[in-house]
């Protein structure tokens, strides 16, 4: 008979009461098969409603133990960020290391720390042990300042350097902008990955507590914070960090985030709810695929040979025509004459300001009760064994995206892979399971928004080895009005990459011959 692996979660408590009861309502809902798992928590509150919530919690899960501080610090908090200092720093390392000792004291499996301000999805804890890494953190992302960009807790070198460096190597801005890019891209993609810091959502194995790994300072380093402390400490030692992006937890940083913290909270009750069987069986029905596809003069193109190719397998289509001077919505009509569809035609281009023309597009969809949206561009095609193979990640009931590898062609045969270009090393989305009951954000940019709301990847998500063929770069003519296009809109490279922009108008570019795959 195998034995289920013991797991201790555990957290040292210093929370506001709204934001620790949807904390402890996430880990009720923690999927615990094949486990034994027991919690731990330092209550280090100030607030007495929210040790009244750990007792509560105690009462309800049974294998709980709150231990109280003796501290009474004041730890301030606003709506720009949290106020650390050294003191408190090294007060919460104090307490992840008599959480350590009390794990390897009671033999514990693995031990998993999580802090207080995280969400987490049912599936996590069940998903990290599967992974038999020492150490392993589930990521999250996190606005550090509100008008910064979202960027993950996890990091490559030093403090928080979050793109590839080699020592001795000299970056220009626009290598170490591609480069960045290329991390946080990967970090939206389900995956393992194996990162060179981490923390505050960390699953650790017996074997690394069994080494030493702990919190306390390195007398030596004046880096800031005990997880890089932590990180340095157990490279040293020779256990390798990894990162889990398959479940990101969701962080609730800032008082304004406590709504969206509610929303997920709901949101995996939902999931959990049993399904009443008993009641009435009813028929499936069928899957609807809706095509969704901006359009902008695209007669000469690609249009008629990509709808073409989509008609197998979609249930119908909308497409927004961006201002079209020429018969692209003929030759939309003339070719989806066999389905139902809906083409919205804006007299004048929202291009300039993309998130505006994809939240269109993205209404207009939705308007029309999809179960899966398809969301392709008027120069994009999947390979031929798509038509075989898209039912099946269409009727199967784990995941609502997919994430998929785009080759951008440079010519009808070859694609490019170079520095900038090498969009097929990763996955990105375009097709969704559309789902009501969830609460969509866009990235508010007039340029590289996104076709999906950016939140997208907060929904159950995988990743297919089908691929997507990109001809929007394939001739020089269209690479030409492309280059014109990102210098009028962008011409600092303040949405993309100026480098990239650049390397648009290279003579010899790397190019690699495309093999279909059976």
């Amino acid at each position: 008979m195998k034995l289920k692996k013991r797991i201790l979660v555990a957290s040292p408590v210093h929370q506001k009461r709204e934001i620790l009861s949807l904390f402890l309502e996430s880990l009720k809902h923690l999927n615990k098969e094949e486990m034994i798992v027991d919690f731990y928590f330092i209550d280090d509150n100030e607030n007495v409603d929210s040790s009244c919530l750990l007792i509560q919690f105690q009462e309800y899960i049974q294998s709980v133990i709150v231990e109280k501080s003796d501290y009474q610090d004041v730890y301030s908090r606003d709506g720009q960020t949290h106020y650390w200092n050294e003191h408190l720093v090294w007060k919460v390392a104090d307490f992840k290391n008599s959480i350590i000792q009390y794990a390897k004291k009671k033999n514990y499996d693995y031990l998993f720390l999580v802090d207080s301000d995280l969400l987490l999805f049912p599936e996590t804890l069940s998903h990290l042990v599967q992974q038999e890494k020492d150490i392993i953190s589930e990521v999250f992302w996190t606005k550090w300042q509100p008008d910064s960009m979202e960027q993950p807790q996890v990091w490559l070198y030093d403090e928080y350097t979050q793109y590839d460096k080699q020592p001795g190597e000299n970056l220009s801005t626009e290598q170490i902008n591609a480069r960045y890019q290329e991390f946080i891209t990967k970090m939206r993609n389900p995956g393992v990955y194996e990162v060179g810091g981490l923390g505050a959502c960390t699953l650790i194995s017996q074997n690394a507590l069994k080494k030493g790994v702990n919190f306390s300072k390195i007398p030596n380093l004046t880096f800031w914070g005990e997880d890089r402390h932590f990180c340095i400490r157990a490279a040293a030692m020779g256990l390798s960090l990894y990162v889990d992006t398959h479940y990101p937890a969701h962080h609730i940083y800032r008082d304004i985030d406590i709504k969206k913290g509610q929303e997920f909270v709901t949101k995996i009750k939902e999931r959990q709810k049993p399904v009443q069987s008993n009641i009435y069986v009813s028929t499936p029905k069928k899957t609807k695929l809706t095509l969704s596809m901006v359009i902008k003069n695209e007669e000469n193109r690609y249009l008629e040979e990509v709808l073409r190719s989509h008609l197998p397998y979609i249930d119908d289509a909308v497409i927004i025509d961006d201002g079209s001077t020429d018969n692209s919505v003929e030759v939309c009509k003339e070719v989806l004459k066999t389905v139902s569809y809906k083409i919205i035609r804006n007299e004048d281009s929202k291009f300039s300001n993309e998130v505006e023309l994809r939240k269109q597009q993205w209404e207009e969809t939705v308007n029309t009760e999809p179960n899966w949206i398809l969301n392709m561009d008027a120069d994009e095609i999947f390979e031929d064994k798509f038509d075989r193979d898209i039912q099946h990640l269409l009727t199967q009931g784990d995941y609502d995206l997919y994430s998929f590898r785009l080759y951008d062609f440079w010519n009808d045969t070859h694609y490019r892979e170079d520095d900038y270009w090498r969009s097929h090393f990763y996955y990105r989305p375009f097709l969704v399971r559309y789902r009501d009951d969830f609460s969509y954000t866009w990235k508010e940019t007039p340029q590289h928004c996104g076709r999906f709301p950016n939140n997208i990847f907060q929904l159950p998500n995988s990743i297919s080895n089908l691929r997507v063929k990109h001809y929007g770069w394939s001739k020089l003519e269209y690479r030409l009005e492309k280059y014109k296009r990102y210098l009028t809109l962008d011409p600092h490279g303040q949405y993309g990459m100026k480098g990239q922009y650049d390397s648009i108008l290279d003579e010899n570019p790397n190019l690699i011959k495309w093999e279909e795959q059976g």
